[in-house]
């Protein structure tokens, strides 16, 4: 047998994990509201389904920003030839002025400072890239997204070491965090070159406050180290209060501007992920130079570039779908956290993102991320939900769970409640008292015969569901 690289046969890529694993479940049986309503439902998936309509009727309005319409098919040619890695500079205005918009104009983006990238992971590599050498390392605050194993480590040779946060504080990033987890690297001969921070958060849902950015800003600046800020999710935000960037910190804290970069997508924040447009942003001009370079190997395609172009220079359009989004964001988020709290299950407070950190601490046999995986294996398994437990985060408290909330229709939330309400029944003496335990089922035993609902294992395929407050409130 011929032998082939150690990257390709080793396992950096981080798929062994249960993240991946449920992903894999809900491939191998997708759940279809008619074909395969018993198959499994996705929530493992961040992605935003909430404005598409609204998004499909400016598309439908403007057929001149797609190449292939006979309105837009005088551009072709110009813009299928060769393109180089800079990207067109109408893209990049376009993107820069978007990013500022979503920062509330707060914050003012150079056009030149935007370097393209095949997504948000492509970008994540590409500063990892450009900032350390293999064996060296970032600090990674705990909770955090499990593709960041795969994007910043497996072809880099980067190490990540986690900021342990806690659940006591609701998983602040304090500056004792910061330096322990300093310290250990220093201890491991791990030569730390920067520290990345999510915000919003992936898995929370929350965001980091003046003070807390204020700090980071000083920390990083005193070790004199780079702080990446992933903010793909900056768009996300749909109550108060209101989203802070780190490029407003810096105009407020003094430090060194080379030590700061930003990571951002359209995949969140618009629900384009399909479009794999990533972008780095960064203070630092040989940073900027060598990303622009490195960007060769993923850029965004010019037909992707020519339609972002159009749609984010239409300020209508912009400032009208940023309402929406955090309009629909914001109903689904309340009636969904509502619907778990009738039927006993909390979740960390959180006004961003396109989930919420699940809690189910009190279901778990006992305090172990064995105990969090078994529970896990059930809901996959029996409930047929895809939802991530939090020890795939890098969570050190068995029990989280991320739930995306944003990637359905209201049908199929629906469907997804009913099953965890039927599943809670089941389980809910591990939950609430007894006494309210029998008024829950009195409810839930009502709810069904009022609305015809069965378990999910036996739901017949036309089996109406009730129209949720969602549907409702839009008729």
């Amino acid at each position: 047998m011929v032998a082939i690289s150690k990257i390709a046969t080793g396992n950096g890529h981080g798929e062994n994990s249960p993240y991946f694993d449920g992903w894999k479940a809900y491939e191998t049986n997708p759940f279809h509201p008619t074909d395969r309503p018993d198959g499994v439902i996705q929530m493992g998936l961040a992605e935003n389904q909430l404005c598409f309509n609204f998004v499909k009727k400016w598309v439908i309005e403007h057929p001149e920003a797609s190449l292939c319409s006979a309105q837009g098919v005088n551009k072709f040619k110009e813009t299928a030839l060769f393109q180089d890695y800079h990207g067109m500079p109408e893209f990049r205005q376009a993107v820069a002025k978007f990013m500022g918009k979503v920062r509330g104009d707060r914050v003012k983006f150079e056009p030149d400072r935007v370097v393209m990238s095949g997504g948000a992971t492509g970008a994540h590599e590409m500063v990892a890239f450009c900032l350390a050498d293999p064996g060296e390392a970032f600090l990674v605050p705990t909770p955090y997204y499990p593709g960041f194993d795969r994007d910043l480590r497996w072809r880099t040779g980067v190490e990540l070491v986690p900021v342990v946060c806690e659940s006591s504080n609701d998983f602040k990033i304090t500056r004792n965090a910061l330096e322990t987890a300093y310290e250990k690297a220093k201890e491991a001969n791990l030569r730390v070159k920067g520290l990345l921070i999510t915000n919003p958060s992936n898995p929370l849902g929350t965001i980091l406050d003046r003070e807390t950015l204020t700090g980071i800003v000083k920390f990083i600046n005193e070790k004199n180290i780079h702080l990446i800020g992933d903010e793909i999710y900056a768009a996300t935000v749909f109550t108060e209060p209101e989203f802070v960037s780190i490029s407003e910190i810096i105009e407020e804290v003094e430090c060194n501007r080379d030590l700061i970069h930003i990571v951002y997508s359209l995949s969140k924040d618009m629900g384009f992920p399909g479009f794999r447009v990533g972008i780095v942003y960064s203070y630092n001009d040989a940073v900027v130079s060598c990303a622009r370079k490195m960007s060769s190997f993923g850029l965004v395609s010019s037909q992707t570039q020519h339609l972002i172009a159009s749609m984010l220079s239409d300020n209508d359009f912009v400032d009208s779908f940023i309402v929406e989004s955090k309009k629909q964001l914001l109903k689904r988020h309340k009636y969904f956290t509502w619907s778990l709290s009738q039927v006993g299950i909390g979740s960390l407070k959180s006004n961003a993102g396109l989930f919420i950190w699940m809690d189910l601490r009190k279901l778990l046999k006992e305090k172990t991320l064995e105990a969090e995986k078994d529970l896990w294996r059930v809901i996959i398994n029996e409930v047929k939900l895809n939802v991530s437990p939090g020890s795939s985060f890098h969570c050190n408290e068995p029990g989280w769970f991320r739930v995306c909330f944003a990637n359905m229709d209201d049908h199929t939330m629906e469907v997804a409640l009913l099953r965890i309400r039927t599943f809670m029944l089941k389980h809910n003496e591990a939950m609430v008292p007894q006494k309210l335990c029998r008024r829950s089922s009195l409810k839930l035993s009502l709810s069904r015969r009022r609305d015809g609902f069965m378990s999910p294992s036996i739901m017949s395929p036309h089996t109406p569901l009730p129209p949720s407050p969602l549907v409702r409130a839009r008729t």
